[in-house]
């Protein structure tokens, strides 16, 4: 067996450390009677990136075959993303989690959404008397590299009243959160709106997805319940688009052009306050997989330090997925840069090597 050798300054201690890759292992102390070689001599270390939002296995027209969800994969791992959270997907094929060139995966089960409510088959539409078991099923359907999750879909636009608004009511969301934390999973839920925020953060969800419609009420609340939040920036610059769609419903569309336009202001009170973001970009639906580094740079064009936006989609978000960064008896996960990202986040986007499940693929 050959094990991989690197000396590098790694992230996030920035300390000079030489460090051995054998087999999907990570450890400091040089193998005996091993064969080594030497991948990579100066430069800096992380321990990979983290899209903790994304879709592997969906695409704009539902699920995708095995074949396009590996290239998403693939896609990601080029980018030097090696963790990723699949925040809802039609289908889910345990070859990727088995694959060793792929990223790791944590699933999140499909979609949990009220009828009509959602986009067309992307995930299981039920009525209220029915979440807590879809909750319970797709908890069980979750999981991979990590703690599972469950997806629930918190407000989409009620076409009978134009504009969006709550899928769920507080007691039957509250006994579905409850369920899902019984079983060992999380939550996460997407929301756009302000409505339906107050109920999320009382039930104790684990993640708000966007988040747009975060107030300065909401925003306490969160901060104080330890509720992390993924803004998904690069989605959220979509709205405008959304909007155009939406010639039936003015209101509605009105709304998101609203919510986009405060999205960064709420985005800065957030962080602030010191709620924990992560990186996530929303690939797999309408946005395209590989994205990782160009949400990471739009996090922090909207005032978001560097180093803030480089734990948010690194060790940090590793840690909050259940998976160790670079340290002793760690998952072989390593992407190396020849300058520091910390003081320029375009750096991310010239990997020298990537390194993922001992595999060395760049």
């Amino acid at each position: 067996m050959t094990a991989w050798h690197l000396r590098v300054v790694v992230l996030p201690d920035g300390e000079p450390r030489d460090l051995y890759l054998v087999g999907d292992r990570l450890t400091a102390t040089r193998p005996r009677h091993t064969e080594i070689t030497t991948i990579a001599d100066g430069g800096y270390a992380l321990p990979g990136l983290v899209d903790v939002h994304c879709h592997v296995g969906l695409t704009a027209e539902g699920a995708a075959d095995l074949a396009t969800s590996r290239e998403q994969a693939l896609a990601d791992r080029d980018r030097g993303a090696l963790l990723l959270r699949d925040a809802g997907a039609p289908v889910r094929y345990p070859e990727l989690d088995d694959d060793p060139a792929l990223p790791r995966i944590v699933h999140a089960g499909r979609h949990i959404a009220r009828t009509r409510r959602y986009l067309k088959g992307f995930g299981i539409e039920i009525e209220p008397e029915d979440l807590v078991a879809t909750v319970e099923t797709q908890a069980r359907r979750s999981g991979g590299h990590g703690p599972p999750w469950v997806k629930i879909v918190a407000d989409w636009i009620d076409r009978d009243v134009g504009d969006l608004a709550p899928c769920w009511p507080a007691e039957v969301l509250a006994a579905a959160v409850r369920r899902a934390h019984e079983l060992g999973a999380r939550v996460a839920v997407h929301v756009f709106g302000e409505e339906a925020l107050p109920d999320l953060i009382a039930a104790g969800v684990d993640s708000i997805e966007h988040g747009t419609g975060l107030t300065d009420d909401t925003i306490a609340a969160a901060a104080a319940a330890d509720i992390a939040v993924v803004p998904t920036v690069l989605n959220v610059q979509t709205f405008d688009a959304i909007a155009d769609r939406a010639t039936r419903y003015p209101v509605y569309a009105a709304r998101m052009r609203r919510l986009k336009r405060s999205a960064e202001g709420r985005l800065r009170a957030a962080y602030e306050a010191g709620i924990r973001l992560f990186v996530g970009t929303d690939a797999g639906g309408g946005l395209p997989h590989g994205l990782v580094v160009d949400e990471m740079i739009a996090m922090a064009a909207i005032g978001l330090p560097n180093e803030t936006v480089l734990a948010a989609g690194s060790w940090a978000a590793r840690s909050w997925l259940g998976l160790p960064g670079i340290v002793e008896g760690a998952f072989a996960d390593l992407v190396v840069y020849d300058d520091d990202p910390r003081r320029d986040l375009a750096v991310l986007r010239h990997p020298r090597r990537i390194v993922v499940r001992g595999t060395v693929v760049r």
